[in-house]
């Protein structure tokens, strides 16, 4: 099992709360020593999932004593192996606090997500040469036909980070965040469609290339690897499995028609990067769907309550958005199936 550790340093006069909010709560170890004259720290172990819970409940009792700081920190093992915590008999326990969360999935906490999420849109130099060097390789692998090349694009194309970060920032109603994620993916988008257009426009580029003209046309397959992408880049985060399989999972939706559609661009073919432009469309849609339904479905919520009407409200609007998009895209989908042209 996963296991985190809580340190909290607070006033002396604040550890009867400390104690009042860890009370009958799921630990697996407690310490507690004086850190100096007038500060305590108290260490915790527990298991991963309950971080959050504990989290919420010390911010809840404590947060009018001034002076505190609360720590969590990974565990990547411990000895003895900690024993699960004892269930008390039916008629012993207590009644569950109101305030207890609902959440019944296995998953890190809220604060150690938006930690994760928060550093991949904060390296903004790192984020620029990775989005660089990946169009690079994209496009060498699509003008060679070489799958192999294009694979290793994506294995190194940073498209994960900002399109989660986004996706929690309308779960969680956050503006700030939300504003930081999409200003990463413009940063990202433009990077690669810049450098993939001159590319286009200086060399002369063969438009029947398959790797080119399989990035032209939508089918409802690409929907479903995109739904499937945001879905699994959500859940892997939630989780704290930070695969780099996921991260090329988001980026064989974005990445490889994207370059595509740029070439295109600066070759001059507009019929066809119309194609490539409404699969890139399509994908980054899905992706952001799939990935707040996900959130939601792992119980994602803001910490206030204070906050919980704003989330909803921008979650609701943001699905509301993104399906009536996505129909309508599948309504482009079935039309250029069909020979039609596309209204774009």
């Amino acid at each position: 099992m996963a296991l985190r550790q809580i340190e909290i340093f607070i006033p002396s006069k604040g550890e009867f709360r400390v104690q009042d909010a860890l009370k009958d709560l799921p630990l697996l170890g407690l310490w507690q020593e004086r850190y100096s004259k007038d500060f305590i720290q108290i260490k915790i172990l527990l298991e991963a999932e309950n971080s959050e819970f504990v989290l919420d409940r010390l911010e809840q009792k404590i947060s009018l004593v001034e002076g505190y700081r609360i720590i969590l920190l990974p565990v990547e093992a411990t000895l003895p192996k900690p024993e699960p915590p004892k269930e008390e008999a039916p008629e012993e326990k207590e009644p569950v606090p109101e305030e207890k969360s609902n959440n019944k999935t296995v998953r890190i906490s809220r604060e150690e997500l938006y930690s994760d999420v928060e550093e991949t849109i904060n390296q903004t130099r790192l984020f620029i040469v990775l989005a660089l060097l990946s169009a690079v390789v994209a496009a060498i692998g699509i003008l060679q036909n070489n799958v192999a090349v294009i694979i290793g694009a994506m294995v190194i194309a940073p498209l994960l980070g900002p399109n989660v970060a986004l996706s929690l920032a309308t779960t969680l109603g956050d503006i700030d965040l939300a504003k930081r994620a999409l200003k990463a993916n413009i940063k990202g988008i433009l990077t690669v469609l810049s450098f993939t257009a001159m590319i286009g426009f200086m060399f002369k580029i063969d438009p029947t290339i398959p790797e080119l003209m399989a990035r032209t046309k939508v089918t409802l397959g690409d929907i479903i690897l995109a739904l499937a992408a945001g879905s699994a880049a959500a859940l892997s985060l939630t989780t704290g499995v930070q695969s780099a399989l996921i991260g090329v999972m988001v980026a064989v939706a974005l990445l490889p028609p994207l370059v595509a559609f740029g070439l295109l661009l600066g070759q001059g073919e507009w019929i066809l990067s119309t194609g490539a432009l409404l699969l890139v469309l399509t994908n980054a849609i899905c992706i952001n769907f799939s990935g707040v339904v996900t959130f939601l479905v792992q119980g994602i919520r803001p910490r206030k309550y204070a906050d919980a009407d704003r989330a909803k409200k921008a979650t609701t609007i943001a699905l509301i958005l993104w399906t009536f998009l996505l129909m309508l895209l599948v309504v482009l989908i079935v039309l250029s199936q069909k020979g039609l042209t596309i209204p774009l």
